[in-house]
Formats: C-alpha cells, sequence, structure tokens
C-alpha cells in the first residue's frame, strides 16, 4: 500500500513527533513536521504540495481559500481544538476536505490568566531582571490583589473559573458581556454589571474571556482604555481582535492605564521591531495560552486518532 504525505505545521516546540504513536500509521501515511511559520504564501503552498493531510496548532497558520485552491490532494485537515477562526469551513466542505478537530482543555489557559495577573500586580519581571542582572535590590510597590475589584468581560468556561479564584484571593469580582444576565452572573457568584463603562470605570483588573465574533471585534476601543482607571491593569489571553487595532498601544504609550498582560497579537509571530516590544508597561507571553503538557498531549494523540478514523473511512470529531 502507498503512502499518503501528513504535514505538520508550526511545531514550534519540536514536539508533536514525540506526542503520539505515528509511528502505529508509518505503513499508510508519511508524518513529517516543520517547526518554523511560514508567512509567505508561496512558500507555504510549496510545503504543503502533495500532502493529503494537513494538522494546525490553532490558529498560527490561516487556512483560506486562496490556499485551500493551492492543494488539490488535501483530504484532511485537523485542528488542534473544536474551533478554529483561521480556517474557511466553507471553502474546505466545496472542496470536499474534511475538517476535524481535538479536545483542549481550559486549564492552561486559565492557569496563564493569573500568571499574567500576578506577573503585573508584583512586577515580577522588573524585579527578577534586577536580581539576574545585580541591579537595584527592591525597586517596586507590588499591588495586593486581596480587596481589590476584577472586571471579567466574558462569563463563560474560562470567566467563571477565573471568578472562582479570584475569590479565594479575596477580591471583589464583577462582570459583563453582552449577553450575560443577573441570574447567571449571580449563580456564579459574581456581581453584576449592567452596563461595560461600570466595570471598566470602577476595576483594578479586567481580564477578557470571550469568543471572537462579528459582535464581539473591537469590544474594547480608545473610549473603554479613557474610561479605566489610570492605576488599572488589562488581561487579555482571549483574542487580539476583541481590541481594536492600535488602542491598547496608544493606552500603555500614553500612561491610560498602569499596565496590561497580555497573549494575544494582531499579527503572531509579533515582528522584532513591533512596538508592542518596547513598552516597558507591558508583560507579554508568545501566545502561550494553550501551550501546556497535558493540552499537547491531548492535541497530537487525538490528531493521530483522528487520522485512522478517516483511513477507516468513519472520520470523527467533524468540525461543520
Amino acid at each position: 500500500m502507498s503512502q499518503i504525505k501528513c504535514v505538520i505545521l508550526d511545531d514550534y516546540q519540536h514536539v508533536a513527533l514525540s506526542l503520539a504513536n505515528w509511528h502505529s500509521i508509518s505503513d499508510r501515511v508519511s508524518v513529517v513536521a516543520f517547526t518554523d511559520h511560514l508567512s509567505d504564501r508561496a512558500q507555504l503552498t510549496a510545503r504543503l504540495k502533495d500532502a493529503a493531510i494537513v494538522i494546525v496548532m490553532r490558529e498560527r497558520t490561516p487556512i483560506d481559500r486562496q490556499l485551500l485552491d493551492q492543494l488539490p490532494d488535501l483530504k484532511l485537515l485537523i485542528t488542534s481544538g473544536m474551533r478554529n477562526a483561521a480556517i474557511d469551513l466553507t471553502a474546505a466542505r466545496e472542496k470536499g476536505v474534511t475538517v476535524c478537530g481535538t479536545a483542549s482543555a481550559a486549564d492552561a489557559p486559565l492557569e496563564l490568566t493569573w500568571a499574567l495577573t500576578l506577573g503585573l500586580a508584583r512586577h515580577l519581571v522588573t524585579e527578577n531582571n534586577a536580581f539576574t542582572r545585580g541591579g537595584v535590590w527592591q525597586q517596586t510597590v507590588g499591588t495586593t490583589l486581596a480587596g481589590k475589584r476584577l472586571g471579567i468581560i466574558g462569563l463563560g468556561k474560562i470567566g467563571s473559573r477565573v471568578a472562582t479564584i479570584a475569590q479565594a484571593f479575596g477580591m471583589q469580582v464583577c462582570a459583563w458581556s453582552p449577553n450575560l444576565t443577573p441570574a447567571r452572573a449571580e449563580a456564579a457568584g459574581v456581581e453584576f454589571c449592567a452596563q461595560k463603562n461600570t466595570l471598566l470605570a470602577q476595576s483594578d483588573f479586567v481580564t477578557l474571556h470571550m469568543v471572537l465574533s462579528e459582535q464581539s471585534a473591537r469590544l474594547i476601543d480608545s473610549a473603554d482604555f479613557a474610561a479605566m482607571k489610570a492605576s488599572a491593569y488589562l488581561i487579555n489571553t482571549s483574542r487580539a481582535g476583541l481590541i481594536a487595532p492600535g488602542t491598547l498601544v496608544n493606552a500603555l504609550k500614553n500612561q491610560q492605564i498602569a499596565g496590561a498582560g497580555i497573549d494575544v497579537f494582531e499579527q503572531e509571530p509579533v515582528a522584532v521591531d513591533d512596538e508592542y516590544r518596547q513598552l516597558p508597561n507591558l508583560l507579554a507571553t508568545p501566545h502561550l495560552g494553550y501551550v501546556s503538557d497535558s493540552n499537547y498531549q491531548r492535541y497530537f494523540t487525538e490528531a493521530l486518532e483522528n487520522i485512522r478514523a478517516w483511513l477507516d473511512q468513519q472520520p470523527i470529531r467533524e468540525i461543520t
């Protein structure tokens, strides 16, 4: 039996081939993983040429109609997670490409949200850099979380768990989203904010946990930053598109807010000379929200299961 080609894209950590038993399908599928990111469309098309199966990691590489038009041999597309806005599902369906996903747990992005929050509150990077480089001993005054007000925008699967942890820290917690009801807020044990501006104006920390959609895009704009306290911090581990382009950079440069903890960006990877890299009041991570041992194990193990099922003409975890 001749082999078909499977390409794994954007394996930044060089781990994809070690996290699943790819040898179990080696008689039918030849698997290759690429660890670099290609933005150039011609190079990407050449890389995926002749591949019947492509595995993408979250939304690192857009799979749009233009690209799909150049990949006549593609039959199976697998994404980590069961949602991927970077895949044109309509075009894939029209071209007979089966799209499948995997499970993805909320633990990792939940934990990173608090890592960024605590890092901001206690100036951990500043103090660690000073310590390791022989700098000034103690130069910042941290912000105690207990007694402070946390505003959660989006009280869903992750947002509700963020609220529970905030309460354990002794924080006051309020929540708002376009569809949040007082009953749902009460069930989560948090205060319901009827207006977004009220939450922004009163909160010491604001954290975003919304799914990006046409309705939620640019949910936070320059007027919203102007409404926040000058001492407040913003955390975003969800999607960059929730914030209007350029407005966060301006708010940080003009010190409209004290700082921000950000894991997601309009363009990824972020360019070396991007303004984001020059902001002293920004604590940033390179989209690590879902990057954890348990999630990666799940992604690639289930991707392999998806391939086996598809080879047997019984695809599982289809995304339509």
